[in-house]
């Protein structure tokens, strides 16, 4: 039970030596600039780890510390403290098994007002664990997911709808329009959608149901709704938001809007596309409020890190970034840019669309409606004397030569290109029709990246290879699958029964060597793939997948889902006893 007199914190860490009296001093001095609690204050300057705090509280108060990673809970008891309560106090309730006691995980056991407030909601006596704050953030984000709340705003839309005549475009823009339904519905999808950390929102009205799914962690997660009439409803509001025709069903349109949601600046880009019944939406959200984008943030591996800085530092050539769509591409190449972004270099971009906007660099959009193409905005932005161009994708031969020239003549260029290795981009540019001598001289380095998900940490196991994973591993990796050990996630509350949360960069960098400048000058396509993989220093995606999978980050069916390779399939031993067994 908790103590009712007020604890100092402070003083008991001076107490018992855990930090220096002058810490002390330092950390009550920041707590009153910044307003934090003292233990946030203690932990933000660095003086003692959030760990450390929280086993030092667990001994004093003698309360349990209880790894909320690990914890199995039980949704229904988590949701009996209400999302708002949860978030003030910072408060999680666990455990609702013995009569009238209630175990709640706190990050501050001490807050006297907050259990009072607590029990008062609850009217049960209180067990109080020790848990850390950014896990039980997380759990609740988890756990409070907007579906019910969207489900229920859905069925009083689509009640609003039938019981009058009201037209959608009046009730879309009528004076009280903060309070429609619909704005409601589309309030608690993008809150849901960033709790959950989706990339994407997909709108598709089918024949009898309307069909809403996220993209989390690079996979699509589908809400069903028998609502369908809120379809046109929902489509019209969003095109409002985003500046477009709403009386236009016929044809496909984009626009973007920004909004804020907890505290998140969001940009939305919307695409909307006529099918069978209806508006098909899908939105792109991207979180402009996490600050500068940066190298050492999207995952490369050191070796990988450095040689890719030292090839963007250079005065002149070109480096390309290649995958596919949702690779992470412009992630690597915005962080890039940020880190030459520097009052002394001149940086030109020519994107479609401009995803994330950065100070000092002019970026332009392209409209080829009106001619303003990749390649004309290229020409242009080269009579602008820049240091770096950037140029969003290279679609065709036009393009692709300019920025070839641009590269050989003095400029620094990056660039993307969608193929499915290092070694294919080089090959791609002269099926392009880019002469080889040009490609050889302007071409520095080529990065090639994938993502994949990452094993969740709450709920991971050991894993043995199936048949057809460990055929595999011998026949094309001659790897005996009995020396390494995998993983995989078992599946829990904490990653919404998938076994992953997160995802993690797969990397390949391909740097010029001369025997590979010379293939390319001959334009000799197969000793260029030759000599790249002689190099010693070049490792494809598939063996930097597989060295995640070794070290437990990720599982063996991800990386052949990269792969992109079917081992044979052959039936588990299982399925040829049953089957002998039947014949």
């Amino acid at each position: 039970m908790i103590p009712r007199k007020k604890i100092r914190i402070g003083d008991l860490l001076v107490e018992h030596k855990i930090i220096s009296e002058a810490q002390l001093h330092q950390a009550l001095g920041e707590q009153k600039r910044s307003g934090h609690k003292l233990g946030r204050t203690l932990i933000e300057l660095g003086i003692i780890s959030e760990d450390q705090l929280l086993q030092f509280l667990s001994r004093q108060l003698q309360l349990p510390f209880i790894d909320l990673k690990h914890y199995k809970y039980n949704a229904e008891t988590v949701r009996r403290v209400p999302e708002t309560l949860a978030r003030r106090y910072r408060a999680i309730a666990l455990d609702d098994s013995q009569p009238n006691q209630l175990l709640v995980g706190m990050a501050d056991p001490t807050d006297i007002f907050a259990y009072d407030e607590l029990a008062k909601v609850l009217k049960s006596d209180l067990r109080l664990a020790v848990v850390r704050e950014s896990d039980l953030l997380r759990t609740i984000d988890v756990v409070y997911r907007k579906t019910e709340e969207i489900s229920s705003l859905a069925e009083e839309l689509s009640e609003e709808l039938s019981d009058s005549d009201i037209k959608i475009e009046d009730m879309l823009q009528g004076a009280d329009v903060s309070d429609a339904p619909v704005v409601k519905l589309l309030q608690s999808l993008f809150e849901d959608a960033v709790q959950v950390g989706a990339s994407d929102i997909h709108i598709e009205p089918d024949e009898l149901v309307l069909r809403i799914r996220q993209r989390i962690d690079g996979v699509l997660q589908e809400q069903v709704m028998k609502e369908k009439r809120i379809a046109n409803a929902v489509v019209s509001r969003l095109k409002l938001m985003a500046g477009l025709d709403i009386s236009e069903r016929r044809l496909p349109q984009d626009g973007r809007f920004n909004m804020r949601v907890k505290d998140h600046s969001i940009d939305v880009r919307l695409s909307t596309m006529p099918i069978q019944h209806g508006e098909s939406v899908v939105m792109r959200l991207l979180d402009q409020s996490g600050g500068s984008l940066d190298l050492e943030k999207i995952g490369m591996p050191g070796p990988i890190l450095n040689s890719f800085r030292r090839h963007i530092h250079k005065p002149h050539g070109i480096v390309l970034v290649t995958g596919p769509t949702g690779s992470g591409k412009t992630t690597t190449l915005y962080g890039a840019l940020s880190e030459l972004n520097a009052p002394e270099k001149k940086i030109i971009t020519v994107e479609d669309p401009v995803e994330y906007r950065l100070p000092r660099i002019n970026q332009v959009q392209v409209k080829p409606k009106i001619g303003l193409n990749f390649a004309t905005v290229l020409r242009t932005a080269l009579r602008q004397d820049p240091d770096v161009v950037l140029v969003g994708e290279i679609r065709d031969q036009e393009t692709a030569e300019i920025a070839l020239r641009a590269a050989i003549t003095g400029h620094l260029v990056m660039s993307t290109l969608h193929t499915n290795d290092a070694i294919s981009t080089a090959i791609r540019l002269i099926d392009m029709g880019i002469p080889g001598f040009m490609v050889a001289t302007a071409l520095e380095a080529i990065v090639a990246q994938r993502l994949v998900r990452r094993i969740c940490d709450s709920c991971t196991e050991d894993y043995q290879p199936s048949i057809q994973e460990r055929n595999w591993l011998l026949g094309q990796l001659q790897i005996d699958p009995d020396t390494v050990s995998f993983k995989r996630g078992r599946g829990c509350p904490q990653c919404n029964n998938t076994g992953y949360r997160g995802r993690i960069g797969v990397f390949e960098l391909l740097e010029l060597s001369e025997p590979m400048a010379d293939a390319l000058r001959r334009e000799d396509t197969a000793a260029f793939t030759r000599a790249a993989h002689q190099n010693p220093e070049f490792h494809t995606l598939a063996e930097n997948a597989l060295t995640f999978a070794f070290k437990g980050v990720t599982t063996l069916e991800e990386v052949l889902r990269l792969v992109g390779e079917i081992p044979e399939l052959l039936p588990e031993p299982e399925q040829m006893e049953t089957s002998e067994g039947e014949g």
